[in-house]
């Protein structure tokens, strides 16, 4: 069975992501996301869960300090955890580990937010040159990612 991890920051890239909830039980799967006390259910409900530090970009002090300190972590995970594919909706927490995946050869399947109809997000626009299949949710987008897939909504 194919070892599948789906990995985003908290909120609503969380929410974009428990949709595929229906793949979940044809993998082996494993969710990453940020650690708050709005996902500790997560737990609860599914055989493999991990969270990162949760960091916000308006404090960039700080958030330098944790994305680096994630980094290190994501590494960490990837390891133990070996998963064939990574599927993402974004965002900051999920570059690292699809850079770290692609750096050992795996799928990198990135959705971009259904929130974005006319702009690139920072996350979409890092991970598109190595993702090997970049879904957007606007066929809009299609002009700003001439190589995504228009998926429709995941909603």
């Amino acid at each position: 069975m194919k070892k599948v991890m789906f990995i985003s920051s908290t909120g609503g890239h969380l929410s974009e992501m428990l949709e595929l909830e229906e793949l979940f039980p044809y993998y082996d799967t494993v969710i990453v996301t940020e650690k708050t006390k709005s996902n500790l259910y997560l737990k609860d409900k599914y055989k493999q869960v991990y969270y990162l530090v949760y960091g916000t970009k308006s404090h960039f002090l700080t958030y330098f300090f944790k994305f680096i300190y994630n980094f290190f972590k994501s590494f960490y995970l990837f390891l133990k955890i070996k998963p064939d594919v990574i599927i993402t909706t974004g965002t900051h927490t999920a570059v690292s580990m699809c850079y770290i995946g692609h750096l050992f050869k795996k799928k990198i399947i990135f959705i971009e937010t259904l929130a974005n109809r006319t702009t690139k997000t920072m996350s979409g626009s890092m991970i598109y040159p190595i993702a090997d299949y970049f879904l957007v949710q606007w066929e809009s987008m299609l002009k700003l990612y001439p190589k995504a897939i228009y998926s429709g909504f995941i909603f």
